[in-house]
């Protein structure tokens, strides 16, 4: 090919050159004197320039293409293109492979539907601005990289085929030919063995690891992931938190051009949740929760009895426009998370107004008024519920219902912050056992120790969340190192000795041989490029990604396989019964 220079790096420096080039003609623009086309390659696009187009008949978009010629500056530049000052004189072209025409348009705008897309993923990667989030994730890894290298880490590779422990999300299984009958697992992630790891005296371990999770898809969820995996011994909690702000302030700084300032802040989890309704708030707006349980006091209404917690909403300016339908769409909303609806309240000129305002009296209205600082047009909405979580986590979603629904939210900015002191522990309803908030290996926090015995729920996590923009983009905790609190640890959550034995009894032996104080935690690569880049869409930093029902538009997986593939593994498939 004897390339001489990629495409998007043609400068004005460059006048008077002759070069030659390759790539995929992009855009096609013949002025019967006159012909002109882009000319793409995975650097950027240039216009490429001849008044003699009856010597280039044969050419069209998305044909691969060399061409030799000679660099000139342009009589009117094109500030939106690196490349926008000048252009290439053609002289030679060779078409390399001919292209039939695309099903879309593959330039930044395009009129595909996602599903086109996926099923043409390699021509949707051809587009631009989808190329450039590839290259801006690549270069996270890169950085990520270099920095723990930096910070004394070594890169290790963990197993793939694991051995099954369905305690938390369900797994991907591979079965054994050599085995009838048995299995590997996916690794959901590497936990146990990067805190084996720590047990053999690595000290400091990352490792930029593919994880699987055979669990129901949403947006900024994938069946298969990517995290950005660490752990590290004789850290503790806030120096673990320092060292990991140092990545992400590189990242933000070479990635998006933007300067995060350190240390983040730190949002305690109930904190969070009482404020925000989310233990990953979006801090670039406010509409903060409101207990309202004391101006409730002795208000008769039969909607209380049996929630003592009444919170709420306030959105200034709103009353106005609060409609029949609006509350309807509230409502739905509210279903989501096992609440029934919403309580209104309007402030209006002469007075309180809305669905809620006749069960209260003057007394009750004006401490509502002054103690929430309320005027004229503010709407206030809230709800009870016998559940702290489950009012929280409702006016939570309310929250960014109405940051949304009324641009609240400043594009292209970035809130940061680590959310920490979670619960160790949830309690299984109707049942005299919890569940780890975490999971089972997580450190309980020294002061609450005494907890343990007297009040499980009481106690709190060295557990840490770094939010960003209402994300969840990584998190992680100290784990426990004490063998005697690990097994008080299993009794809570209802593991027997046996129970524990089967399912970690290879991993607990090893801390009786000596385990370090150690902690780590996991940044989800996706969701981090995801943000970074400015998309919504997770599948958009991903080459090939799944649908939202976990398949390849593309290769058509999964599918149906060769009975003598499942014959060699003593497999029989049960047909689906007919519905």
């Amino acid at each position: 090919m004897k390339r001489s220079i990629y495409n998007g790096l043609l400068r004005k420096e460059h006048a008077g050159q002759k070069v030659t080039l390759a790539g995929w003609v992009a855009t096609r623009r013949n002025l019967g004197s006159l012909l002109f086309f882009d000319l793409r390659d995975s650097t950027g696009i240039v216009q490429v320039f001849t008044d003699h187009p009856d010597d280039f008949p044969d050419i069209r978009s998305e044909y691969v293409v060399k061409v030799v010629g000679t660099v000139r500056l342009k009589d009117k530049p094109n500030p939106a293109l690196a490349t926008g000052e000048v252009e290439i004189v053609l002289e030679e072209m060779e078409v390399l492979n001919k292209a039939k025409n695309p099903p879309f348009i593959i330039a930044d705008k395009t009129d595909a539907l996602e599903d086109t897309r996926l099923a043409l993923r390699y021509l949707d990667l051809r587009r631009p601005c989808m190329l450039n989030k590839l290259k801006a994730r690549a270069k996270v890894c890169k950085i990520f990289r270099e920095y723990f290298d930096e910070n004394g880490f070594l890169e290790i590779e963990t197993p793939i085929l694991n051995l099954s422990s369905p305690e938390g999300a369900k797994e991907y299984l591979v079965p054994s030919r050599l085995r009838h009958g048995a299995f590997y697992a996916l690794p959901q992630s590497p936990q146990l063995w990067k805190q084996l790891l720590m047990c053999a005296g690595t000290e400091r371990y990352y490792q930029v690891a593919r994880c699987f999770r055979d669990e129901d898809l949403r947006a900024d969820r994938q069946p298969e992931f990517t995290q950005l995996d660490l752990e590290m011994s004789f850290l503790d909690q806030e120096e673990i938190l320092t060292l990991m702000e140092g990545f992400l302030k590189r990242i933000f700084k070479e990635v998006a051009g933007v300067d995060i300032v350190t240390p983040l802040p730190r949002m305690k989890f109930w904190d969070a949740m009482d404020n925000y309704g989310s233990d990953k708030p979006d801090t670039r707006f406010g509409l903060l929760l409101r207990d309202l349980s004391s101006y409730m006091e002795g208000v008769e209404f039969n909607g209380f009895e049996g929630n003592p917690f009444i919170k709420g909403i306030v959105i200034e300016g709103e009353a106005p426009s609060f409609s029949r339908k609006v509350l309807d769409e509230v409502t739905m909303e509210m279903r989501k998370f096992g609440l029934k609806g919403v309580l209104s309240i309007k402030v209006e000129k002469d007075g309180l107004g809305g669905s809620f305002a006749k069960f209260l009296d003057e007394e009750h209205a004006s401490r509502l008024v002054n103690g929430l600082s309320l005027k004229e047009g503010d709407l206030l909405l809230f709800a009870a519920s016998d559940s702290r979580r489950h009012i929280d986590t409702a006016l939570g979603a309310l929250r960014l219902f109405f940051a949304n629904r009324l641009g609240l939210i400043k594009p292209n900015t970035y809130d940061l912050l680590w959310v920490v002191d979670f619960p160790m522990f949830d309690k299984v309803e109707g049942e005299d056992r919890y569940t780890a908030e975490h999971h089972p290996f997580t450190r309980p926090k020294d002061e609450d120790l005494p907890y343990l015995d007297s009040d499980p729920e009481r106690v709190l996590a060295y557990a840490y969340d770094i939010v960003i923009n209402g994300y969840e983009a990584g998190g992680g905790t100290l784990r426990i190192y004490d063998h005697d609190i690990q097994w008080k640890i299993f009794r809570l959550l209802g593991l027997s000795e046996e129970q524990v034995a089967e399912k970690f009894g290879w991993f607990i032996d090893a801390f009786s041989y000596g385990a370090p104080p150690h902690g780590g935690l996991a940044f989800g690569l996706e969701r981090l490029c995801m943000i970074l880049t400015g998309t919504e869409n997770i599948r958009d930093v991903i080459a090939f990604p799944k649908n939202l029902n976990a398949a390849d538009p593309l290769s058509k997986a999964p599918r149906v396989v060769d009975p003598k593939q499942l014959e060699d593994l003593a497999i029989m498939v049960k047909e689906e019964e007919e519905k």
